[in-house]
């Protein structure tokens, strides 16, 4: 496959890509990102996506080399040049190309690229049988909530996960929950009650995590803001994960303990069912 990307401006094919060896996101990793669905060739709560990626940009002191709205014209061009129905749309911007220093560059030229991914959203085969994860313990840095393409520590967690035959890992610290490798984390109770960790620096503020808490609430689904532990999690009627190239994903294991009757519970089920709906309504051509 030789996709169309887009870098500082230009449309070019991906085996013609270059930045430098110098860009600071390489060298750093001094950058932010976005991950953006995309169903039926539209942009999916896009519009919430670059309001946090302006967001960890001002957090970092960054400037960004464009507009939000040329960002976006940008990513519906990518789209339309690769003919993507559904997958996502992977956008980056780090402070630049400078010599080697720890300081920041006195005049940075930040970097901006992105690229498409196809990628089966809606038919996913784990929706149905539902996932299990491992719990490890939380090694990031204390900026979780800035959207960060220094990505190590959620890496290693999610191979920790692979490599024990599990699909993927929870992050925790003080027997509290942080979130998944990649996703927020979320418990539904005996009583119903669908719980997921308060926003802070603890966790990224997702922005598929919002619309789930949104749609929920607008259908009278009890939800409670808070952190909850590993053994709570364990005993939970259901759990799951929210991410924007997962939607709404059942967990049905956890460090090898089954969660409900280890089948996809109905209020993941309709929280995931609701949630395309949404999406499907509201993407953005």
């Amino acid at each position: 496959m030789n996709r169309t990307v887009y870098v500082n401006g230009q449309f070019v094919s991906e085996s013609d890509a270059r930045i430098s060896i110098f860009d600071r996101g390489f060298l750093f990793g001094d950058g932010v990102y976005e991950v953006s669905a995309v169903l039926d060739g539209g942009l999916v709560d896009n519009t919430a996506h670059l309001a946090r990626l302006e967001r960890s940009l001002g957090e970092l002191g960054m400037d960004s080399p464009a507009t939000l709205e040329d960002i976006e014209r940008a990513q519906k061009e990518l789209v339309a040049r690769n003919d993507l129905d559904e997958g996502i749309v992977y956008l980056q911007i780090t402070r630049g190309p400078a010599d080697r220093d720890f300081a920041y560059p006195a005049e940075p030229k930040p970097t901006l690229v992105m690229f498409t991914q196809k990628k089966a959203l809606v038919d996913n085969a784990l929706a149905e049988r539902g996932i299990a994860i491992v719990t490890v313990p939380e090694q990031r840095w204390r900026r979780r909530d800035i959207k960060t393409v220094g990505l190590l520590a959620a890496s290693m967690a999610k191979q920790a996960a692979l490599d024990a035959g599990a699909d993927d890992a929870w992050m925790v610290e003080d027997d509290f929950v942080t979130e998944g490798s990649s996703n927020n984390a979320w418990i539904v109770t005996g009583d119903g009650v669908v719980v997921t960790r308060n926003l802070g620096s603890e966790i990224l503020h997702g922005i598929t995590r919002a619309v789930v808490l949104q749609l929920a609430r607008e259908r009278q689904i009890a939800i409670e803001e808070r952190a909850f532990t590993v053994e709570e999690a364990k005993s939970a009627a259901e759990a799951f994960i929210t991410s924007a190239s997962t939607f709404v994903l059942p967990v049905v294991g956890i460090d090898g303990e089954t969660v409900g009757d280890g089948t996809p519970g109905p209020i993941t089920r309709r929280l995931r069912e609701i949630y395309i709906e949404s999406a499907r309504a509201g993407a953005d051509r």
